[in-house]
């Protein structure tokens, strides 16, 4: 390739047919749908095209079938100037093919029917050996081969991403520990970690130590409106929350996980000294930005929409404290850089955390107003200490069976004694 190669995907490519419905239908009902569109999709195809969409350099190591949507593929690849020499058309066997459902309220449900995915293979990482020496992210996903995605992340030397997505439950433990960041929704960190539930950035947080004790090297939690959940190993004390991006209409979220991956990728080639921080918060503007619109390549967004300016912006984010409830309004600071910023360096971009990091410390509250004691019998040679102040009550008279005070001091003004704390009051004569 003529220029320094961007991203390299390693995944699937299939042909959507989404159909939009009011409601989705239950076991045996029959709904009207409302809209249906065909679509290119398949989670590595579409990655790969959201980063591409953004500016990126991306070449697709994929199967395809010998058949008429394969070719359609392979000329909708090259018009988003995706290298596609690694994409083979499979004889005999159909372009792999999703049939989703998309309700008003974002639900869906989603059936994939492989076909030529099934032939993407472990081989097909070392025919593309140069494109995997060359490029600066790797993106894979879960709909290939487990092996074959393994050979991939093994292979690669730069900055693997790994998408746990569609979550399956035949995950080895020794794949966490092989990209150099993991990527998980809610759903699909509640069962890698064996959680009951992951709802809360605090659950997120409690999940993401998990992952990281089990090998993994980072660990990103994306958790829709809320956000996303980051933690590293090198400082598994620091984990951060970003906030999700404003989505003013929801027309179809059906791809902003894949625009997420995609311009996360983009974000971490083209701005490599810029925090995750950034990277997350520019992928969740790109995010909210398809899930505004119905389709999903479709509804990626464009070059127009990449963040030329990031250098010169600091996302806001909170720290999530260990084992303790998250307070985002006490903990959220945005920090605005000077205007000299352009790149900081990964100790600067740290030091930025630790900023965020330290809480304010309360103020200590006001000394409450000391208690008056009687002073106890002493033969010191001190004068008694006076007890009585200007808004205090006059002293009842003492009983007959406190103790004596000593004598007092010609230069000394008479004292008058005070009640012990456990003597009832006497009334006054």
């Amino acid at each position: 390739m003529g220029k320094k190669l961007d991203v390299v995907v390693f995944g699937t490519a299939n042909i959507e047919y989404i159909t939009y419905v009011p409601e989705l239908p239950k076991p045996g009902e029959l709904v009207a749908g409302t809209y249906m569109e065909t679509c290119f999709g398949g989670k590595g195809a579409n990655q790969c095209v959201a980063a591409a969409k953004l500016g990126a350099s991306t070449v697709l190591v994929a199967k395809l079938g010998k058949d008429e949507s394969g070719d359609d593929y392979l000329n909708h690849l090259q018009q988003h100037e995706v290298d596609v020499t690694h994409v083979q058309q499979v004889e005999n066997n159909p372009t792999g093919m999703s049939e989703i459902a998309v309700s008003e309220n974002g639900d869906q449900y989603k059936i994939n029917v492989a076909g030529a995915n099934v032939f993407l293979t472990a081989k097909d990482v070392t025919r593309a050996k140069k494109s995997f020496q060359d490029a600066k992210v790797l993106l894979c996903q879960l709909e290939t081969d487990m092996n074959a995605t393994m050979c991939a992340l093994r292979q690669f030397k730069g900055v693997s991403l790994l998408h746990m997505s569609p979550m399956r439950k035949d995950i080895p433990n020794a794949m966490i520990g092989l990209p150099t960041i993991l990527v998980a929704n809610q759903e699909a960190a509640a069962n890698l970690t064996d959680m009951e539930e992951v709802l809360t950035p605090d659950q997120a947080r409690k999940a993401a130590e998990t992952l990281i004790a089990k090998g993994a090297k980072s660990v990103i939690i994306t958790m829709g409106e809320q956000g996303a959940v980051y933690m590293s190993k090198k400082s598994k004390d620091m984990c951060t929350h970003v906030p999700a991006s404003d989505v003013p209409h929801l027309a179809d979220p059906s791809g902003a996980g894949d625009a997420f991956m995609g311009s996360l990728a983009y974000h971490i080639a083209r701005f490599p000294k810029l925090s995750t921080e950034h990277h997350i918060s520019a992928a969740h503007s790109c995010a909210a930005y398809s899930m505004g619109r119905r389709g999903t390549q479709p509804s990626f967004p464009g070059k127009e929409s990449a963040k030329s300016d990031l250098c010169y912006s600091t996302p806001t984010f909170s720290v999530i404290p260990p084992s303790s409830p998250q307070h985002e309004d006490d903990n959220m600071v945005t920090k605005t850089p000077p205007p000299s910023m352009v790149v900081p360096t990964p100790e600067e971009a740290h030091s930025q955390k630790e900023v965020v990091e330290e809480p304010q410390k309360p103020a200590p509250p006001p000394p409450e107003d000391p208690v008056v004691e009687a002073p106890p019998p002493t033969t010191s040679e001190e004068p008694p200490k006076a007890v009585e102040t200007s808004n205090e009550p006059p002293k009842p008279a003492e009983t007959t069976d406190e103790p004596p005070k000593p004598a007092e001091t010609a230069d000394q003004a008479p004292v008058k004694p005070v009640e012990t704390a456990n003597e009832p009051p006497a009334n006054k004569a």
